[in-house]
């Protein structure tokens, strides 16, 4: 059972006496009824309450064991007297206890200046309906009126310590009940009630399950529902004793903390279970490109044969003029003797550079058969364009993140293109979004395109070289390991939306396993996602 449903539970047994055990020696809630209609009485005569229109509800049980209404006049005169079975929210009431209209139970019954009043900067607040939706009053955020308007007002709409507030348009059925001295006025949304008797129990009454069924079902209205003032005055409370009351209270008031304990822990636990399957994901993709999510197999080609065969392909590129012999020389990461990794340079002529050790750099062990490799040397980058015609335009909005998958791109006319050239794009091209908060916005390029696409310049385009599945490097660029290297403060530069830049980007270093190893990660964390999903 959820923690509202056991609220309303708790709150339902409450009004209906179910609660606590009845004690037979308590004076019949018919009593206080009797001296609250006796008050009722005096304030009327001294003119700080309206006798009821209809005549004075007097509720009792008939021979039928049936619950009847009489109305009687200022005078004592029956007005009307008749079965009320039907209208009863339940049957049968515990020995002791009566029925009650709300109107029985109140001097007043009203709400708030239906003129929205003048508003100022500051003076008397005036509550609205988001100042009591948690229950209680916030003065924090409230609008104002003047003191003369406050000051005109009648006394039946100037809230006192002890009143209830009720909100009744909207959001209706929320009770507050009114803990302070400090002046305040309301808008009409809000209804005023003041209580001669039962606060405490009425606080609670008004929540229960029953009563807002009671309101919904005579709310009116299409766009904002409103419970209006007649059916507050015509609703009906099941009272207890007076003595009884206190031990309901004190029920209530042992349990309730429990309850919204329970509804932390509750809301705790719908936080985890909203939050696992990313947290699942990630540490399926942390698990892949460390190698412990598939067993190795030992038949399999050594990355460093399928790494060989890239630094071939690459050195035919250049010799093609298609790219660009990189700076420095081409990158080639190695065990030494001594068992930490080192990194050497060759340049097109076979000469190799002095061995640096970039021990400091490694994230985690890899496998048997497994490679460290420079991003940078793994992939093509397609470089970067003027468009000159209609062309399919790739940008952070067109990749749905949750699911690495491109969405939707805009078609744009080369006439109303920045003039800031774009990313060149290609069928299995990994995109990947370099600027922070959008670095899972990534995805493969899986279709093909009838006009040239072309990637915003927020995106690294990263077009893998054979045997490097795009699929593995997609994952590695959306796993932790690889969050941590693009958010590091010497990686992500800027202020606004701190990016990572294309050199950063080419120098992360890349795990890379065996290539059949590559496709039997990539399956196994398919799989894996398909029941996270």
């Amino acid at each position: 059972m959820k923690a509202k449903d056991l609220k309303n539970s708790i709150l339902q047994m409450a009004i209906e006496g179910k609660l606590v055990p009845q004690d037979p020696n308590d004076e019949p809630a018919s009593v206080l009824l009797k001296r609250i209609r006796e008050e009722k009485h005096r304030l009327i005569a001294e003119g700080k309450a309206k006798f009821p229109k209809g005549g004075e509800s007097i509720i009792y049980i008939g021979s039928d064991g049936s619950p009847y209404e009489k109305r009687v006049d200022a005078k004592g005169r029956v007005l009307s007297d008749r079965c009320i079975a039907d209208e009863v929210p339940f049957e049968e009431l515990p020995e002791g206890w009566a029925w009650a209209r709300l109107e029985s139970l109140c001097s007043v019954i009203t709400d708030g200046d239906h003129q929205a009043p003048p508003q100022q900067a500051d003076g008397i607040p005036f509550l609205v309906i988001s100042d009591v939706s948690s229950g209680k009053i916030d003065f924090s955020n409230t609008r104002h009126v003047s003191s003369n308007y406050f000051d005109s007002l009648d006394g039946s709409r100037k809230p006192r310590y002890s009143d209830l507030l009720l909100t009744v348009t909207g959001s209706f059925g929320i009770v507050v009940p009114v803990n302070t001295e400090e002046r305040f006025c309301f808008q009409r949304h809000i209804a005023l009630l003041r209580p001669l008797g039962y606060r405490r129990f009425m606080i609670n009454a008004l929540a229960a399950p029953s009563t807002y069924a009671y309101f919904n079902a005579k709310a009116t209205g299409t766009a904002q529902k409103t419970v209006s003032l007649g059916c507050l005055r015509s609703t009906l409370l099941a009272l207890p004793p007076e003595n009884e009351e206190p031990r309901i209270i004190n029920q209530l008031t042992q349990l309730m903390p429990l309850v919204e304990e329970y509804g932390e822990l509750e809301d705790a636990r719908e936080a985890l279970d909203a939050a696992l399957p990313g947290r699942l994901r990630k540490s399926v993709l942390q698990l892949a490109v460390q190698g412990g999510l598939v067993p190795q197999d030992p038949a399999d080609e050594p990355a460093g044969v399928l790494l060989e065969r890239i630094r071939g392909q690459r050195r035919q590129l250049v010799a093609e003029g298609k790219m660009r012999a990189p700076k420095g020389g081409e990158s080639i990461i190695f065990a030494g003797s001594d068992g930490r990794r080192y990194e050497k340079r060759v340049d097109a002529k076979g000469r190799e550079s002095e061995p640096v050790c970039i021990e400091d750099e490694i994230p985690f062990e890899i496998p048997e058969g497994w490679e460290w490799r420079r991003l940078g040397s793994l992939v093509l980058n397609r470089g970067q364009k003027r468009p000159e015609a209609r062309f399919a335009y790739i940008d952070i909005s067109s990749i749905d993140n949750v699911n690495q998958k491109l969405g939707q791109e805009t078609v744009i006319n080369a006439a109303d293109a920045p003039s800031r050239a774009r990313k060149l794009v290609a069928k299995n091209d990994v995109l990947y979004a370099t600027v922070r908060p959008y670095l899972h916005n990534a995805c493969i390029v899986d279709k093909d395109f009838n006009i040239e696409p072309i990637a915003s310049t927020g995106f690294a385009v990263l077009s893998c070289l054979d045997g490097f599945l795009p699929s593995f490097l997609l994952y590695f660029l959306v796993s932790p390991s690889f969050d941590s290297y693009a958010n590091a403060n010497e990686n992500a530069k800027g202020v606004a939306y701190p990016a990572i830049n294309d050199n950063r980007l080419y120098r992360a270093l890349i795990p890379v396993p065996p290539a059949s190893e590559q496709k039997r990660i990539v399956s196994r964390i398919t799989e894996v996602f398909a029941l996270t999903n």
